[in-house]
């Protein structure tokens, strides 16, 4: 596969669904499975128009494109590694319809061991020339902290090599898996290892092991917060400006922290030059509106943790520990498009299992 693109294009009113979408490919699949199984002029026959058309379902999709056979085309649509665009990713194919000599794919799949090797800027990737050993960490037992060897990464060639690695592994673990499972990820050269080595055609089975292994210890986890205690935090910064916390305090000594990996932080900016980066009555009487509706959609019941809020510097950050992050993907991208016209609010999700994140607020 090759033809990595990150989709821009002028949005109009043309296609609004994945139904729309798809219905508008059928019309033109013929053509396009002609260029890619030519090997002609991709980008600008296929890319260029596929782009604007994607675009107006959702920004930042990505996309490969190649023969999967001699019959064959297929179409691999990817968030290139960005968690909360994996769901609208795997909507959108999901909702395809079965066109003949084509194969729609949500994210890059995994392949064989024995098929993968990258050859890039003169460096060979793997598995020759890759390897890893675990990171154990008391304090973090379920912290999958792994570090990879390449034996030929030295402080001269780290760019390259490291990109060169990345892309091994992603193609390697399949994106899904790699983008959700590991934790934490270092790489290093053969002569500064600390452990002993372990062939990298092993890594899926220990990652496999590893999610096992959590998952079972955490089914049936929390699920209220009614009766936590808040606190209320405050702070001056270096500008002088006020900083207001309001975290659940009860939450953040929970000893079941892993159970919830995925932290969601919706992002709201306003005007609070007037106010030392505070907001008026009427912009916080919105957030606080805007907080609640959240709240309403992703419950603690449903396995999602409201962990407080932070105001400062004409910001909030309202804060969510998630067991998983399609739903949260999806709820808080349709609060950015509801309140666009009234606030600046996006969102952001990542994975911190033992939610070190958020230590600046805990009781010492």
């Amino acid at each position: 596969m090759s033809f990595l693109k990150k989709i821009f294009g002028k949005k109009d009113d043309s296609i609004n669904s994945y139904e729309d979408f798809w219905n508008w490919f059928q019309k033109n699949e013929q053509s396009f499975y002609k260029v890619v199984k030519e090997k002609g002029n991709i980008e600008k026959d296929f890319f260029e128009i596929l782009a604007p058309k994607l675009d107006q379902l959702k920004e930042d999709y990505f996309y490969l494109t190649g023969m999967l056979d001699e019959n064959t085309a297929e179409l691999i649509l990817t968030p290139d590694g960005v968690i909360k665009n994996i769901v609208f990713v795997e909507g959108l194919v999901e909702a395809a319809p079965v066109i003949n000599n084509w194969k729609f794919t949500a994210l890059k799949p995994a392949s064989d061991i024995k098929n993968l090797g990258i050859q890039m800027a003169g460096y060979d990737f793997s598995s020759e020339n890759i390897s890893f050993y675990p990171n154990e960490n008391s304090s973090f037992p379920d912290k999958i902290d792994i570090t990879i060897i390449h034996n030929d990464l030295n402080e001269d060639n780290e760019d390259v090599v490291l990109n060169g690695c990345y892309i091994f592994l992603d193609n390697f673990l399949g994106e899904l898996n790699f983008a959700t499972t590991i934790d934490d990820l270092t790489m290093a050269g053969k002569d500064t290892a600390t452990q002993e080595l372990i062939p990298i055609k092993k890594l899926k089975d220990f990652l496999i092991w590893r999610e096992k292994e959590f998952l079972e210890k955490y089914e049936g986890t929390r699920n209220y917060t009614e009766k936590d205690s808040f606190s209320l935090l405050k702070a001056k910064l270096k500008n002088g400006n006020p900083l207001i916390a309001v975290i659940n305090a009860d939450l953040l000594e929970w000893d079941r922290k892993a159970s919830h990996p995925w932290i969601s932080v919706v992002i709201l900016k306003y005007d609070g030059e007037e106010h030392n980066g505070m907001p008026d009555t009427e912009t916080s009487e919105l957030m606080n509106q805007i907080e609640d509706e959240i709240l309403l959609e992703l419950k603690d019941s449903d396995g999602y943790l409201n962990i407080g809020r932070q105001t400062a510097n004409s910001e909030r950050e309202v804060y969510f520990a998630c067991k998983d992050f399609r739903k949260p993907s999806k709820v808080l991208y349709s609060f950015e498009q509801k309140y666009a016209d009234k606030i600046d609010l996006s969102y952001d999700i990542y994975k911190d299992k033992y939610w070190e994140s958020f230590e600046q607020f805990r009781k010492r």
